[in-house]
């Protein structure tokens, strides 16, 4: 009788622990999200306990309205293997327009504003899709001009709601279990993003183009079209939360409320659970990722970092996510 000796190949087990990574990034996607906001909270508690007894969660939840409602968007876009620089600024520009609509155009000024806002989304797309500007360069210059059209329409200074602002503050003075309505819109709306994303053949070709737009394309999708989708969606949920903002300030300015949020909202899309590179989105993590990001002011004062800190905790936080959520393996390239 002979024995067989079986050498050890150094690919040996190489295909298990590739599947164990994979499952664990999955399930960090899927948990983390509310890790972070839990263990957050929990240092908060501690440290501030008056805070969270005195109503303090209906006050983290009202503050993580527009952030949510900016983050969702952006992550439809940045699902595809896009970025939307662009959508914290037609939020603020939206709020202004709505501010000044209220008054002629009564309960027609957030529809009005919603369409607008929408349009300026799809327009990034088209730009985007069929004249191939690479995202970055195009919402950057986009950018900078939706910021210029917010200066001159608010005639740099605060516009406030003269006439119907009972429309949208009811929004923000009502609410569900002492959190304001504004919260549970963009719950909601992440909610019906999630059922999308997940139920439905235009979910699930945004996210084909977000893991490989190549395969997409030899699998018919719809490539464009869906791209010009994502960037209206982002626009959308910007108007939203433009109404938001008129709803819980009765004013808007260039460098009002909404004047700060797009390194928030990205950081809320990524804390969320949502791939830098695309292919990966969860709307529901996504409000726990918004939730956690407005914790932050609160979570800075506790432990001593001064307010004018922030942007770079909002900084910090979004390189420590993609650092560790960041897919890696011989075949990819880190752009």
């Amino acid at each position: 009788m002979s024995a067989t000796v079986t050498e050890a190949s150094p690919e040996t087990g190489a295909a298990p622990r590739a599947r164990r990574a994979v499952i664990g990034r999955h399930a960090w996607q899927a948990i983390g999200p509310i890790v972070i906001f839990i263990a957050m909270l929990v240092v908060v508690a501690i440290l501030t306990p008056a805070f969270i007894g005195g109503g303090g969660l209906a006050i983290i939840a009202a503050s993580s309205a527009p952030i949510l409602l900016l983050a969702l968007g952006q992550s439809m876009v940045l699902n595809v293997g896009s970025i939307d620089l662009s959508n914290a600024a037609i939020a603020l520009l939206g709020a202004i327009l709505l501010a000044l609509a209220l008054g002629p155009l009564a309960a027609g000024a957030p529809i009005v504003i919603l369409l607008v806002t929408t349009l300026f989304g799809a327009v990034n797309g088209l730009l985007v899709a069929y004249f191939q500007v690479p995202s970055f360069a195009l919402t950057l210059g986009t950018l900078g001009i939706f910021q210029a059209a917010s200066l001159v329409t608010s005639g740099r200074t605060t516009v406030y709601v003269s006439n119907n602002g009972q429309i949208v503050s009811t929004l923000y003075q009502s609410g569900i279990a002492n959190v304001p309505i504004t919260f549970w819109i963009a719950v909601v709306f992440a909610v019906l993003l999630w059922i999308l994303m997940r139920y439905t053949r235009i979910g699930r070709g945004l996210t084909a183009i977000g893991k490989n737009e190549s395969a997409a394309i030899f699998s018919a999708v719809r490539t464009r079209a869906l791209k010009v989708l994502a960037f209206a969606l982002s626009g959308f949920a910007a108007g939203i939360a433009g109404i938001v903002i008129i709803a819980q300030a009765g004013s808007a300015s260039p460098t009002g409320l909404g004047s700060d949020l797009l390194l928030p909202a990205i950081a809320a899309a990524l804390i969320g659970g949502t791939s830098i590179s695309g292919g990966v989105v969860n709307p529901l993590t996504v409000i726990f990722g918004a939730l956690t990001v407005a914790l932050v002011p609160i979570a800075s004062s506790a432990i001593g970092i001064p307010t004018q800190a922030q942007s770079l905790v909002y900084g910090v936080v979004i390189i420590a996510i993609v650092a560790l959520t960041m897919s890696r393996n011989k075949s990819s390239i880190v752009k």
